[in-house]
């Protein structure tokens, strides 16, 4: 939803209805993940996609039906579905879709999650997708409370409870209650659309490898922070890419940091007395991902100073060092796609391997 959120608002605003679809469950090798969304307005125009061009034509037409009759659809393709293999999802994967109509006025909260998702604030978005009442109602979360609403105060009290949880994780998928918001019941079934701000890489060490390393943290969507104690190294030139720069020692600025479970930590500075402090603050965290520059030879000299403050083996085993996935690389540029590639192993659990010389789903397992 988060890419189609602007030209939602901006089809409301001229005062057209738009149908929504958004993937709300996937098997297999799905093209998109939840959440994905696309859009079809009363002019006839198409925004987003939900599977990389395989059903978009599909869900053009179901779009045209429920603005005709406002009434919402849950629809399953795949493979294994002749209808859904005729219009091409021929990857493999299977996909939930729920399509809705939005009218002006009909959900006053959008422009204050827009106005969220702006300015980087936690929000989600529940609604109903299935069960006997309330089909495509929502309800807004936030940490400060509850916006819009499930059609009891009942299910709206459980629902944003729960809802509180997969937010402070970014965590996007199914909540499942009784007819009447029990939660040990199946009848109903919510989806829920988190938007997060984007999840935090902390390198540290202004070197070459760092400024490598932040233009891929750019890439898959992070926001990056490159930190050293060099006022002359740690500059704005030499890391362009980086959202931010710090002149500070690394271990005192992440002590001020808040570090939730998205954030990785990339500690490149190559020189014991940064980087053991460093470590030391970072296993200390719950940091998703920490990471380590070094030959074994360095590593094993910072095993032994890393236990003489005091770490434990289980401390020590969250770091990955030497860092990054052995791809053979060389170059600043080529270490820096070795790491992100592990950061990414480390989130979804592939074994790294090529996907040639293996079998089975390509996309498997949750976030780590």
């Amino acid at each position: 939803m988060r890419e189609v959120l602007p030209s939602l608002i901006a089809a409301l605003e001229r005062g057209e209805s738009v149908a929504m679809s958004t993937v709300v469950r996937t098997w297999r090798s799905a093209p998109r993940p939840a959440g994905a969304s696309m859009l079809v307005t009363e002019g006839g125009e198409a925004v987003g996609s939900v599977s990389g061009g395989c059903v978009e034509g599909a869900l053009y037409t179901l779009g045209e039906e429920v603005l005709a009759d406002g009434t919402p659809r849950f629809e399953t393709y795949g493979v294994s579905d002749d209808d859904a293999f005729a219009v091409g999802l021929t990857c493999g994967g299977i996909l939930d879709v729920f399509v809705e109509k939005v009218t002006p006025g009909t959900w006053p909260e959008l422009s204050g999650i827009a106005a969220s998702v702006a300015a980087g604030e936690h929000v989600a978005v529940a609604t109903i997708v299935r069960g006997p009442h309330s089909v495509g109602r929502h309800l807004v979360v936030r940490d400060s409370g509850v916006e819009g609403s499930l059609g009891t105060a009942r299910l709206d009290d459980t629902v944003g409870a729960d809802v509180l949880g997969l937010l402070e994780s970014g965590t996007t998928g199914f909540l499942h209650y009784g007819a009447e918001g029990e939660r040990l019941g199946t009848e109903l079934e919510v989806f829920v659309t988190s938007f997060a701000p984007a999840p935090r890489m902390f390198v540290f060490g202004a070197i070459d490898f760092s400024a490598a390393l932040a233009k891929a943290g750019k890439l898959l969507g992070f926001h990056v922070t490159v930190v050293d104690a060099r006022e002359v190294f740690a500059t704005r030139k030499r890391f362009p890419d980086a959202d931010d720069v710090v002149v500070d020692w690394p271990h005192r600025w992440l002590a001020s940091q808040q570090v939730d479970s998205r954030t990785v930590i990339c500690v490149l500075t190559h020189d014991p007395k940064f980087d053991v402090p460093a470590l030391r603050a970072a296993v200390a965290t719950n940091a998703a991902y920490i990471g380590a520059m070094g030959s074994r030879r360095t590593h094993e000299d910072r095993v032994v100073r890393l236990k003489e403050a005091g770490l434990t083996n289980e401390e020590i085993a969250r770091i990955h060092s030497p860092i990054g996935l052995d791809l053979g690389a060389r170059t600043p540029e080529e270490t820096a796609i070795s790491i992100a590639a592990e950061i990414v192993q480390s989130r979804w659990g592939g074994s790294g391997a090529n996907l040639r010389a293996s079998d089975g789903p390509i996309h498997t397992g949750a976030p780590r």
